[in-house]
């Protein structure tokens, strides 16, 4: 099992940036395919961007492409999605959720970021 911490989340005005991290405990982080997930209110929970287990293939969601990038370090047990260039419609609580068969079985908090216009 693992448990996983968003952080990074906040305020930022249009075109600005921010940084989101997810620790992870256990100590099989390196086996988990990792996900950045989406909320915004009334909608669905959205895929953002996904990792693979050692970072060598990446996944992004059509509208985030070229602004947002997604990392992981397996020696700190922690994922990032670099977001860059963020746009009001950016505005969402984004989660975390690790993976190793066809779901995503671990899920973190969530934390909030609002994009401002």
């Amino acid at each position: 099992q693992v448990q996983l911490v968003e952080s990074g989340g906040g305020l930022v005005e249009a075109g600005g940036s921010l940084r989101l991290a997810c620790a992870a405990s256990g100590r099989t982080f390196s086996s988990y395919e990792m996900g950045w997930f989406r909320m915004a209110p009334g909608k669905e929970r959205d895929i953002v961007a996904a990792i693979n287990w050692s970072g060598g293939t990446t996944y992004y969601k059509t509208s985030v492409k070229g602004r947002f990038t997604i990392s992981r370090d397996n020696a700190k047990n922690t994922v990032y999605l670099q977001m860059n260039s963020l746009k009001p419609e950016d505005t969402a609580v984004y989660y975390c959720g690790a993976r190793t068969g066809a779901k995503y079985d671990y899920w973190g908090q969530g934390t909030q970021v609002t994009v401002s216009s």
